[in-house]
């Protein structure tokens, strides 16, 4: 355990965080791409340091030198941001990062802009293929029922709110997304579904 809510917090670091860093621990937000540490409330790898870290993975030297730095910090993986008093956002996963353009775009934060647009139900925003981005951005939309909208639409939404660089070149409109055993949206699945759908990338 790295971090901790205190009974005496507000709701807001209650529900929106997974609390301040505990004693005897450490913990960082680093650039991804650099490894160089973020400014506070910025967006990056979460990375920590402590007791409570293993000293690698069992068998597994690979594996320990690709999540563990020789001086103790572990990879979690997750995106996360900090606050000056230690209290951590979890903003999603590394691997559902997008990068476009040498821009690194984060899908939690477009989708809970486009969780804002009335006829949205719900967003998943993922990364697919492109030759000269690199990565373009994807939104796959639920809409509400008995609703009707169309991706310009969207893309008109997200210019009055957002950067230029984090509006979805691509909106497609689903009725479902690919789910595991448990529920959990497979992002993987998605991005493989959007980009057939768009002719970008054939069966084989």
């Amino acid at each position: 355990m790295t971090f901790c809510t205190s009974p005496t917090d507000n709701l807001e670091r209650k529900s929106e965080t997974v609390g301040f860093v505990v004693e005897h621990t450490e913990a960082k937000i680093v650039d991804p791409t650099t490894g160089q540490v973020v400014p506070l409330g910025a967006t990056g790898e979460l990375m920590t340091r402590g007791y409570c870290v293993m000293l690698g993975y069992w068998d597994d030297e690979a594996k320990t030198q690709e999540c563990i730095t020789k001086s103790g910090w572990y990879k979690t993986g997750d995106l996360a941001s900090m606050d000056a008093f230690s209290y951590c956002r979890i903003e999603g996963r590394i691997k559902d990062m997008i990068i476009r353009g040498g821009e690194n775009v984060y899908p939690a934060e477009i989708e809970q802009f486009l969780h804002t647009h009335p006829k949205v139900k719900e967003a998943q925003v993922v990364g697919v293929v492109d030759a000269r981005m690199g990565e373009e951005i994807c939104a796959c939309i639920k809409l509400i029922d008995g609703e009707e909208c169309t991706a310009e639409e969207i893309k008109v939404y997200c210019k009055q709110h957002i950067a230029h660089f984090k509006i979805p070149r691509y909106v497609l409109f689903v009725t479902s997304y690919p789910l595991t055993v448990t529920g959990k949206i497979q992002k993987y699945e998605l991005r493989k579904e959007a980009e057939q759908q768009l002719g970008l990338k054939k069966d084989k």
